[in-house]
């Protein structure tokens, strides 16, 4: 069917045929004005097998008397250009809380970090993708006040409640009041708070806010941006009565942004953050594929941790066997750590109550903390705010670092052998221990995976071969030209698990065209593996981490080791 078509049906959902006649054609005239000023943006073709993300602060690695933007683009280009091809720049506009995410003014670059210029030049050499922050806004931003002052423009701008209705099945990833009562020229209003008092919620049911934000999504990607990541799109939609997630107006704005980009940009690729339980978060596919190209498996940091500290992987196993592309256009985004936690709502009907608690315990033992969300009047852990590598190590001694480090290096094995686009967190990527220092200081319980790092530091320790961050780095970079080496990597290619029992991870991949496949077997436990495997043919190593010995059929794996194999198809 033809984009717009699909955004008249769009927006007919979410305003009624009149209005939402009127307001296509409002965007109409939008995209035909965007086109010209966007003529020379840069353009990517599809994702392969090498492609691989990191996910970064703009300010994450610093220097002096340089813009951080800049520095991050030093980084980039020194030390990560052999593993990733692409960045997820977290939110680099004027900010007032939630590390970017309570945006102030949607058209700005913070001063702090740089210029467009500077974001224009990453886009250049990496593929970018941008936050469209669509389901809040900072209270202390230029929509807000121009809300709160009474500005006939912004009066339905953001959610306000004026009666008593019914929130108690709202689901939320926070304990902080849903409502938050504030001070306008009309009178003080109780404006929706899904994510703090500092945050205030949009309002979808008014078309001009949707249009505001489609100006905002073409501004982006005139400037660049392959890929626009939806934040926290699931809540977009209120409704009292309801659990206010995945409505059918919030599918139907996500359907109708994709169908604005398949007529202005049809290269960039959109992607939806959903962290939520794994058959909801796939729903953001779309019944006919048209929502997300691109969509988190937020179920895999929880169950990686859970298969590597149990050195069983049959609860990994059977989530991965009812893993698959959808399509030739549309895939995963496989991480294991992030600027946020390890959330575990993706997890609440794979793991038991009591696996749940033992990650809880680990994530407190290595130095984390837990968030904690409410649905239907309850309270329940929401996510593990621990660094990944700090809930993979044992102990104190040196023995407890180096055993956790192979455990991280078999987890990202494992999450970058299945069928999708890897991301790798800059902390990840240089295997960074945990910051508790910045929670002691009165950051939020998630800065303890947030740490700035000096630049000049990072390339001092990279430059030491034995140092954790260089064997990590290294190791990663290993696995990220084994991908791009091997057309089995397909992001959209097959998978299939292989059962060769609980101590190892078994997966075998293949690109959609004919060629060699590959079988990757990643050993789970502190003790060595004999593991077998079916394979035609003659087997080539392409990467691997303590293989002892690999026969026609058969291959010896040290604790935690790796191997993925080259195989015929």
């Amino acid at each position: 069917m033809d984009a717009w078509l699909r955004a008249e049906e769009d927006l007919a959902v979410i305003y009624g045929p009149t209005v939402g006649d009127a307001t296509l054609g409002r965007v109409r005239a939008l995209v035909d004005g965007w086109r010209p000023l966007a003529a020379e943006r840069p353009q990517r073709g599809p994702l392969a097998s090498g492609d691989c993300l990191a996910i970064a602060y703009p300010d994450h690695v610093q220097a002096p008397d340089e813009p951080p933007l800049v520095t991050l683009g030093r980084f980039l280009d020194r030390h990560a250009a052999d593993i990733v091809t692409g960045v997820h720049l977290l939110p680099f506009f004027p900010w007032s809380s939630d590390e970017g995410f309570a945006v102030m003014d949607y058209g700005a670059v913070a001063p702090a970090y740089g210029d467009w210029a500077a974001v224009s030049a990453l886009a250049g050499r990496y593929r970018l993708m941008v936050d469209l922050v669509l389901n809040h806004a900072s209270v202390q931003g230029t929509w807000f006040r121009r809300f709160a002052a009474g500005d006939p423009a912004f009066a339905r701008r953001f959610v306000t409640v004026a009666d008593d209705p019914d929130l108690s099945a709202v689901v939320r990833p926070r304990t902080t009041p849903l409502l938050t009562e504030m001070p306008t020229s009309a009178g003080p209003q109780r404006v929706w708070t899904t994510f703090g008092p500092d945050q205030a919620e949009l309002n979808y049911r008014d078309p001009d806010t949707l249009l505001a934000m489609v100006e905002v999504l073409l501004g982006y990607v005139g400037r660049g941006a392959s890929l626009v990541r939806l934040d926290a799109v699931a809540f977009l939609w209120r409704a009292p009565g309801t659990a206010c997630l995945h409505l059918p107006q919030t599918h139907a704005v996500v359907r109708f942004l994709r169908a604005v980009l398949d007529v202005a940009a049809p290269d960039v690729l959109l992607v939806t953050e959903t962290n939520v339980p794994h058959a909801e978060n796939l729903a953001y596919f779309g019944d006919a594929g048209d929502e997300a190209q691109l969509v988190y498996n937020f179920a895999l940091p929880p169950l990686a941790l859970h298969t590597l500290l149990t050195s069983d992987a049959r609860r990994l196993s059977d989530w991965a066997a009812r893993l698959s592309a959808p399509s030739d256009r549309a895939t995963f985004l496989n991480f294991l750590a992030s600027h946020d936690g390890i959330g575990l709502r993706p997890v609440a009907d794979m793991l038991p109550e009591g696996d749940v608690a033992r990650l809880v315990d680990r994530a407190t033992a290595g130095g984390g903390n837990v968030s904690w969300g409410s649905a239907g009047g309850g309270r329940r852990p929401y996510e593990l705010n621990v660094n990944y590598l700090d809930a993979l190590v044992d102990g104190p001694t040196a023995a407890d670092e180096a055993a956790g480090v192979a455990r991280f290096l078999c987890a990202h094995a494992i999450a970058m052998s299945l069928v999708g686009v890897p991301l790798l967190y800059l902390h990840s990527l240089l295997g960074s221990r945990g910051w508790p220092a910045g929670v002691v200081a009165g950051g939020p319980a998630r800065s303890v995976n947030r740490e700035r790092l000096q630049l000049a530091d990072v390339a001092r320790e990279l430059a030491q071969p034995t140092s954790r961050r260089a064997r990590v780095r290294a190791a990663l970079a290993d696995l990220a030209t084994a991908r791009r080496q091997a057309p089995a990597f397909d992001p959209y290619g097959y998978q299939e698990v292989l059962d060769i029992g609980p101590a190892c991870f078994a997966i075998r991949r293949q690109a959609r065209m004919e060629g060699l496949a590959a079988i990757c077997v990643h050993n789970v436990t502190g003790e060595p593996v004999s593991a077998a495997f079916a394979a035609p043919g003659r087997a080539r190593p392409l990467v691997s981490r303590g293989l002892q010995s690999v026969a026609p059929r058969r291959l010896d794996l040290a604790p935690y080791g790796y191997a993925w194999l080259a195989v015929d198809a």
